[in-house]
């Protein structure tokens, strides 16, 4: 509620340090690009171990087949929405060299990219923009995967073992303000990376930026078509749990091979499912047991066994099973069916945290990402000119209650936090869980003055902070609640 006089207070520093390191090209290139990053969308890295779907769940939520983009040197693609009319364009950027326009092809919800001319180059990033409804508010960047079993120190895909998880993680504090962290099984082991991103000194004030997603939840279930509402059951579970639901601000079940394909439904597909589902149920039930045996020449009816092992490519054995059930219940057009299957993956409630966690509070986390981005200046290039601004920078960072606010947003949604239950729903509403903005937090009409109705709610949260038979977590809990309100009593009139 005060991200104006945060951000204020971090572009000021940064100016500051664009004058004191104005001899320096690399570090002056390093905090312009900060600077800008203020006006762009937020930008949103999606990180994981290999097989945990990351390029599925970025068409999952870009709603077209766009991704994996195969290029040498394990690049970050990213995916944004084309602004002002601008035409589909698709650029490489090879390790010290120029960008490369690559031809770009848009059809039936895919957009394929040919890398032909890109062999033999190293490629640090792809950048891909197009007409996007779902994008013009983040922007996605596909990372390459995280080595698998281990976490804790190995190499990137494709990388020397000495870059390690160190580099990763590096890579993703320039490159990204918030992170989608795809845990195939939410087991402890794979948590390495979620563990080091909070290493840094801010990371480790601010862990606001990160949500974690159990992204094959349809196999927790071993395929049952229940298989998600157990998967949900663990990530609620998780949420309550430090290990996990302390280290990010939410926990997401969904499934992201379901979503990708019910937004990319194609009509040969439906046709196929619905030849399948009018055969008798008796009939085609054995052949829905294993993927061997939907895949056979056994199977009764006129869909080719070549075109089932396609269905089971694109949906999986779990979104084959649960597209006949949602037929034969009466999702009996190709729109009924692709929203019955995408409202079933979990997109929709991974995309509410999407927008809650970090659209709505992309001020804040430009904020963060330009602070971290100044003490790596001021860390990898010390210089008298430069001394104060390491103290007034740790100064600013203590001081921001929107990282606070934050914290305690996500320990109440998870069930961490220690306020009674009575207090805890207003404290969610007023910390701005049903929306970030005054009118929202305050549950007023749009243009009515929220100053009085925050002064009421200021003097209730004061007295709940000094209450002595609250714990003193909850105590404090509450005066970060008081703060909330207190920002918007502070308001200018005109505000």
């Amino acid at each position: 509620m005060s991200n104006d006089r945060l951000e204020e207070q971090t572009r000021a520093l940064l100016d500051r340090a664009m004058d004191a390191y104005r001899d320096s090209p690399r570090a002056l290139a390093w905090l312009r690009a900060h600077v800008a990053r203020f006006d762009e969308p937020v930008r949103i890295a999606v990180v994981g171990p290999r097989s945990a779907g990351k390029s599925t769940l970025v068409n999952a939520i870009a709603g077209e087949q766009i991704a994996p983009v195969r290029a040498g040197g394990s690049p970050l693609c990213w995916y944004r929405a084309a602004t002002g009319g601008t035409e589909s364009s698709a650029f490489a950027f090879p390790q010290g060299g120029r960008p490369v326009e690559l031809p770009l092809n848009r059809q039936d919800k895919r957009l394929q990219v040919d890398t032909a001319m890109l062999d033999g180059l190293r490629i640090d990033r792809v950048e891909m923009s197009w007409p996007n409804r779902a994008l013009r508010e983040l922007t996605l960047i596909d990372t390459p995967a995280l080595d698998n079993p281990v976490l804790d120190g190995t190499a990137l895909e494709g990388e020397t073992d000495d870059s390690g998880l160190a580099q990763a993680v590096e890579r993703i504090y320039s490159e990204s303000d918030a992170v989608l962290y795809l845990l195939p099984r939410p087991h402890y082991g794979d948590l390495g990376f979620l563990r080091a991103v909070q290493e840094h000194p801010i990371a480790r004030a601010a862990p606001i930026n990160m949500l974690a997603v159990v992204s094959r939840a349809d196999e927790l279930g071993g395929g049952r078509v229940d298989a998600l509402i157990s998967a949900r059951q663990v990530a609620r579970r998780h949420r309550r749990e430090a290990e996990i639901g302390g280290l990010c601000q939410d926990v997401v079940a969904m499934s992201g091979m379901l979503a990708s394909a019910g937004r990319t439904l194609r009509e040969p597909e439906f046709d196929a499912f619905a030849e399948l589902a009018r055969l008798p149920k008796k009939d085609l039930e054995p052949y829905l047991l294993s993927v061997d045996r939907f895949a056979g020449a056994a199977v009764p009816g006129p869909v080719p066994a070549d075109f089932r092992m396609a269905l089971l490519t694109r949906f999986g054995l779990f979104g084959v099973r649960l597209a006949l059930t949602l037929l034969r219940r009466g999702s009996t057009t190709l729109p009924a069916l692709a929203a019955e299957l995408v409202q079933r993956s979990g997109l929709g409630e991974l995309r509410d945290a999407i927008d809650s966690s970090f659209v709505e509070r992309r001020p804040v986390l430009k904020v963060r990402s330009a602070l971290i981005a100044l003490e790596v200046v001021l860390r990898m290039e010390p210089r008298p000119a430069a001394a104060a601004l390491a103290g007034e920078l740790e100064c600013v960072v203590a001081g921001a209650h929107e990282f606070r606010e934050l914290r305690l947003l996500a320990a109440l949604r998870g069930g961490r936090a220690a306020l009674p239950d009575e207090l805890r729903t207003e404290a969610l509403r007023l910390l701005g869980d049903g929306g970030a903005a005054t009118a929202e937090r305050f549950a007023l009409e749009p243009g009515i003055d929220p100053r009085p109705v925050a002064f009421d709610a200021l003097r209730r949260w004061r007295a709940h902070a000094e209450d002595q038979s609250l714990s003193a977590a909850a105590r404090r809990a509450a005066a970060v609640v008081a703060r909330s309100c207190e920002g918007v009593v502070a308001m200018p009139v005109d505000a």
